[in-house]
């Protein structure tokens, strides 16, 4: 048996080492010869089949087209939308919802809240708040004649952080903690957060009165940032005919918090392969050195970029990315990243102009095949 003759069930899934393993041992038993590694062909099919069942998505992965149906009797005719979103929360990522007032910013991250059964917090932001509004504060009780520590509103699963560039850099700065190290300290002793949790920010653009925009370390904890966009004729006709009141009410929860780390734990063994993960760094790398960027992707954005991509594919129903994936989350996860030159932003807005960078250097970078 030849190399190129391994067919079947799994062949397309057989790295170079095994089919030349397997072709040795065939070889090998043919001539009644030991192997040099003394392993039976038919041992080495055995652990490829076994090795194909691990990666094969469980059951519960079906859950997430029911999500997503919930999702869209919400918001209407932005498919897209809803699966990026899903992508982020199985990424275990906390999500940017970044647009105009009116066009459901606030719907898309409380339906994504309520679609599983778990504890979820609103917290309206404006200029006046405090960080302690955020975290909480510690009282003295007269009655115990002790200091006590009222959590605040980040201690949840969900937490909604509506309109977060109304408030402060300062009140800002109090959720970079909770968003890297799943924790908060306060006077001098740490909180840990509940599992799983997730930051759902809406913003209005920068060009809005009353606004402080976000610094690039705050964005850097956001997976990703999306925007949702006007409807199209069709689908505006229908959130025109529904109430917003049957909208929001729509969505009930899917799954439990449980449940939901358990599909996130089984994202994590997507499985993504060496050219695609060279692909990925190459597009990193050219953010780094293109002329119109002030400042490329960091090492953080390139780990956010391999887990979106492992987490798109397994909304797609598969249990291995593909290049497609990657392109198409390309521009959400590093749009926001990539810091533009002066210069170049000066005549339209540096969000759009890092869009556009980030579409030429896709067209710039060969895809693997």
């Amino acid at each position: 048996m030849a190399a190129s003759e391994v067919t079947g069930f799994g062949a397309d899934r057989f790295s170079a080492a095994e089919v030349g393993a397997l072709f040795a041992a065939d070889c090998a038993a043919q001539a009644n010869v030991p192997s040099a590694n003394s392993v039976n062909i038919f041992d080495i099919m055995t652990m490829m089949v076994q090795r194909d069942s691990v990666y094969t998505p469980p059951v519960s992965l079906s859950r997430l087209s029911e999500i997503e149906s919930a999702l869209g009797a919400a918001i209407r005719g932005k498919a897209e939308v809803l699966r990026l979103s899903l992508a982020c929360l199985l990424a275990r990522g906390h999500l940017l919802i970044e647009d105009v007032p009116g066009v459901g910013k606030t719907t898309l991250a409380q339906a994504l809240a309520r679609s599983v059964h778990s504890s979820f917090h609103r917290l309206q932001f404006t200029s006046d708040m405090l960080p302690s509004d955020v975290l909480g504060v510690t009282i003295y009780n007269a009655h115990t004649q002790e200091f006590e520590f009222k959590q605040g509103p980040i201690f949840t699963n969900f937490l909604l952080a509506d309109e977060i560039n109304r408030a402060t850099p300062k009140t800002q700065s109090a959720l970079l903690e909770a968003m890297n190290e799943l924790q908060v300290t306060i006077d001098g002793r740490s909180w840990p957060l509940a599992q799983p949790f997730m930051v759902i920010a809406t913003q209005n653009p920068v060009e809005h009165h009353g606004t402080y925009p976000l610094p690039e370390s705050q964005l850097d904890r956001f997976l990703m940032r999306i925007r949702i966009g006007y409807p199209n004729p069709a689908a505006e006709r229908e959130i025109v005919r529904q109430s917003a009141v049957a909208g929001n009410e729509s969505v009930r929860p899917v799954i439990s918090g449980d449940e939901l780390t358990a599909l996130q734990d089984a994202t994590a063994q997507v499985s993504v392969e060496e050219s695609l993960i060279d692909y990925m760094l190459a597009i990193v790398e050219r953010t780094r050195t293109h002329e119109s960027v002030a400042m490329g992707v960091s090492p953080r954005g390139a780990q956010a970029l391999y887990r979106a991509t492992q987490a798109l594919a397994a909304v797609e129903g598969r249990d291995y990315a593909t290049p497609d994936d990657v392109k198409r989350l390309v521009v959400p996860v590093f749009a926001h990243r990539v810091v533009v030159n002066t210069r170049i932003a000066i005549a339209q807005r540096s969000a759009e102009v890092a869009e556009k960078i980030l579409a030429e250097i896709l067209t710039l970078v060969d895809v693997p095949l």
